[in-house]
């Protein structure tokens, strides 16, 4: 069986008076997206139109955020290389046979 690598990306969002929201994503872009949404919740800012993230901004708005109350507000990004097994699938059937060895033209059966 052979593995493949696969990324996965959790955030980490909180404050230490509140339970904080944590999520997994498969995209670099999805969980920065979800961080700028987060953020913005939080400070009772407008939603972001749709469009591509700019993981360079949103972090400096993440941080603004946290440098409001940085002894409770805290925030993370982090990226995972996740090992998964991929079985071996269409392959060309190989014909087995048995070893000669192993092979008896008569068998006994022995109770006792």
């Amino acid at each position: 069986m052979s593995y493949e690598m696969v990324s996965a990306y959790t955030l980490l969002v909180g404050q230490t008076d509140g339970e904080p929201t944590v999520s997994v994503h498969t995209t670099a872009d999805d969980a920065w997206r979800t961080l700028d949404r987060e953020v913005r919740e939080r400070c009772g800012m407008r939603p972001r139109p749709r469009r591509r993230a700019d993981a360079d901004a949103i972090a400096r708005l993440a941080n603004a955020w946290r440098a409001g109350d940085p002894e409770s507000r805290y925030w993370n990004v982090t990226t995972h290389r996740l090992p998964i097994p991929v079985p071996e699938i269409a392959r060309r059937p190989v014909q087995v046979e048995p070893t000669p060895s192993l092979v008896r033209a008569t068998s006994r059966w022995i109770f006792g």
